[in-house]
């Protein structure tokens, strides 16, 4: 599994788990005249009792010709485009993650790699921003999170069945943001992943269910507000600055008879940033299924 594709947004967009029965899902038709559009909100790693997905995500798959990713899949899959994010992603110039975390945080780390018997020298070339990373899916693992996310199982559906393939930002836009995540304050980045970490396991429920049933109120409130309030620049960059740049490739598709099936982490989809809002500000008609 591809981790730049697992955590293509905060970690605490990243989980649901247990299958449960719902009136709604996360899944919007946005129209413009006679043009209309799908956008689904997705979870990037899944696990198995989450199939099937809510039968309005099917319904939006099976109106569209042309789905619509964050990124080109099947591009961030290859080997070569691994190597090229653990170069970017790792130390190669003698430094090493000590050099860049506060002795308070790096000890943090360290005790927290310790509960899971991880040596923290076996993660002493990784930059924290792939540290990040990488605790995000061993914990994800741990709750049982190991099958395909949303955005996965359309994007080898939809290739199977001869559907076009499009996406929103290109493999190296997505590793750019991915890889720069916190700027320079590393210890921010980590502080928020270990603090996040510990919350999950009693956070997954609510979050969950807020992403089946396509409560945004729910979810901005549970991730959004406090992501923002003690992580502005890592939110800013995350979500508002892509959100930003997504808005005129969307409003574009509008303007065309073809119907996309746009699918995107659920936190790009909530709060007062979210493309849905800025959609109905540009006077877009946003309906949910």
């Amino acid at each position: 599994m591809s981790l730049l594709r697992s955590f293509s947004l905060p970690l605490v967009a990243a989980v649901s788990i247990f299958t449960a029965s719902v009136d709604a899902a996360s899944v919007w038709k946005v129209t413009s005249g006679d043009h209309s559009l799908y956008i689904g909100g997705t979870i990037h790693i899944l696990a198995p009792e989450d199939y099937p997905l809510p039968e309005e995500y099917e319904t939006a798959y099976k109106q569209a010709s042309t789905l619509v990713f964050e990124t080109d899949m099947a591009a961030v899959n290859t080997v070569e485009f691994q190597q090229k994010m653990l170069g970017m992603m790792t130390y190669t110039d003698g430094r090493s993650l000590q050099d860049d975390l506060s002795e308070q945080n790096y000890s943090k780390l360290e005790a927290h790699l310790a509960q899971r018997g991880i040596p923290i020298a076996q993660m002493a070339a990784m930059k924290p921003s792939l540290i990040s990373i990488t605790l995000s899916i061993i914990e994800l693992q741990g709750l049982g999170f190991t099958s395909e996310g949303v955005d996965q199982f359309y994007a080898d559906k939809g290739s199977k069945a001869g559907k076009t393939i499009q996406w929103l930002e290109t493999p190296d836009e997505q590793l750019s943001f991915l890889a720069n995540l916190g700027g320079d304050d590393n210890d921010a980045l980590i502080e928020y992943t270990l603090r996040d970490i510990k919350k999950m396991p009693t956070m997954i429920g609510d979050m969950r269910t807020s992403w089946r049933e396509g409560d945004m109120q729910k979810l901005a409130d549970l991730s959004i507000v406090p992501f923002k309030k003690d992580y502005a620049q890592i939110y800013q960059d995350l979500i508002v600055t892509r959100n930003a740049n997504w808005m005129p490739h969307i409003q574009d598709m509008l303007k065309t008879a073809n119907v996309e099936f746009i699918l995107v982490g659920a936190m790009h989809l909530a709060g007062e940033d979210s493309v849905l809002k800025q959609l109905k500000a540009q006077g877009y008609s946003v309906e949910k299924l």
